[in-house]
């Protein structure tokens, strides 16, 4: 399939007439593909927790290396793959890097049937689940060119949002398919797990087989249905120019103490809520967390619209720093009763707080470079600008998911961490509350203050869509 050579989205009549069409269809396509990305990264955060009840002889420590893992690997991908689009092509990628879930699918699927598999082969799996969380980055920037600036953020908001929601979905699936040989003779054999002094059976291989044939069926559909655009061309080097822009790395700052947190918290709340509250079966509830973080960022992006992305931020952050307040507060009392609703209800908050900031965050970004682009090139064409700005954003937006991402990797090996020299993840928690409040800081000092950059585009002058 060549690529589009004509894509004059800001036409109305274009739009109207065929771009809408086409615009949609990649997006509606590659919205389940993101999704089965995000499940496939985020496949250890609920298998570490089954590990020992099915013989294999892990120390907490090294479970939380293993719910680490793949954010390392993923959030390092993500530097790259957010240059992919522009230099491969939007259909190209997408194929190639939803295919390449398969391996780490059927890898884990192969491997938890042994309870001899050694804890390398286990650390590599990890490491290989990178892949599905280097696919945002490429994805966000590839849907960004297709979308006009009216309907752009919606788009992202989409994308991401419902992309997101392979988090919740891998941690509402996997403790469903594991209690079933649904894939019969082919799917192997069950393993016994004691837990409690119960004994049952599991099928601990269907955490990773289940995700197979969905992953075959999204690269087929990317294949034949996507598209690319000649428009989006651009090499790396031309690019690379924002690793010169001060608000790039600003921006990779705030995103990581959203995002960072939202996928960190998602890749550590399952193993950190067994081992504080052993007494509770919580695998049953985590789902949740990533879920209101999920729907929060799709739902909430005209909270940006309408009050401005850095005055959200600001505020965003002061509501995390509230809920990690109160997650100390409930794992102090965590031997008195109701003490892990209190700790569930503030992750809950943090979810939710972490979905708005996603959002708010991306919003920022375009505005930001609008603005930035005039500012340095005032001699430049209007449409120059318009396209300079938007190369630049898309870029900005994979670049900042990259090191964002990061957060999968932090989170659960600073829980780990913490749990192993202090005995409990307080120092931890304590941390975080610290990176927040410079978080605060930098949001109010370069852009929410007055003279900051998005002062007066907040306070009446027209807003860019929300992104996500």
């Amino acid at each position: 399939m060549s690529a589009i050579s004509t894509w004059n989205i800001e036409d109305g009549k274009f739009w109207q007439a065929a771009g809408k069409r086409i615009a949609n269809r990649n997006l509606w396509i590659s919205i389940p593909a993101l999704l089965l990305a995000f499940a496939v990264w985020m496949v250890w955060s609920v298998v570490v927790a089954k590990l020992p009840t099915v013989g294999f002889k892990f120390s907490t420590d090294q479970l939380f290396w293993l719910a680490a893992m793949p954010g390392l690997s993923g959030a390092t991908l993500r530097i790259f793959y957010s240059f992919m689009p522009p230099i491969f092509g939007g259909r190209l990628w997408t194929s190639l890097s939803t295919a390449s879930l398969l391996i780490p699918a059927l890898g884990i699927g192969f491997a938890v049937q042994n309870p001899t598999t050694p804890y390398l082969v286990f650390l590599v799996l990890a490491l290989l689940c990178g892949f599905g969380g280097g696919n945002f980055a490429s994805s966000m920037a590839n849907i960004s060119f297709f979308f006009p600036k009216a309907e752009k953020g919606n788009a992202l908001a989409l994308n991401a949002g419902l992309g997101n929601l392979g988090v919740s979905v891998v941690q509402f699936v996997i403790p469903l398919v594991i209690t079933a040989g649904v894939f019969g003779a082919i799917g192997g054999d069950p393993q016994t797990a004691t837990a409690a002094g119960k004994t049952t059976q599991l099928w601990l291989q269907n955490a990773g087989f289940i995700w197979v044939p969905f992953i075959a069926i999204s690269t087929v559909a990317a294949w034949f249905g996507m598209n690319d655009l000649a428009a989006m061309k651009a090499s790396f080097a031309d690019q690379a120019v924002i690793f010169k822009r001060k608000h790039n790395w600003v921006m990779c700052w705030l995103y990581t103490g959203t995002f960072g947190s939202f996928i960190g918290y998602s890749a550590g709340f399952p193993l950190l809520a067994k081992t504080q509250f052993p007494q509770i079966d919580s695998l049953q509830f985590v789902f949740l967390g990533p879920l209101v973080g999920a729907l929060s960022r799709s739902a909430t992006g005209w909270l940006s619209d309408k009050y401005g992305g850095g005055r959200v931020t600001l505020w965003v952050f002061a509501l995390m720093i509230a809920a990690v307040a109160g997650v100390l507060y409930f794992l102090g009392i965590k031997d008195q009763p109701g003490a892990f609703w209190g700790f569930f209800a503030m992750f809950m908050v943090l979810f939710f707080a972490t979905g708005v900031g996603n959002a708010s965050t991306f919003q920022m970004i375009p505005a930001i470079m609008r603005q930035e682009i005039t500012r340095l090139n005032p001699s430049m064409s209007v449409t120059d600008k318009v396209r300079q700005a938007d190369m630049e954003s898309a870029a900005i937006i994979g670049f900042t998911s990259a090191i964002a991402a990061y957060g999968a990797f932090f989170i659960p090996k600073s829980y780990g961490t913490s749990i192993s020299l202090t005995g409990g993840p307080e120092a931890a928690l304590w941390w975080f509350m610290g990176f927040y409040v410079t978080c605060v800081m930098a949001t109010w000092f370069f852009y929410t203050r007055r003279g900051g950059l998005l002062y007066d585009v907040e306070r009446g002058k027209p807003l860019p869509s929300a992104a996500s």
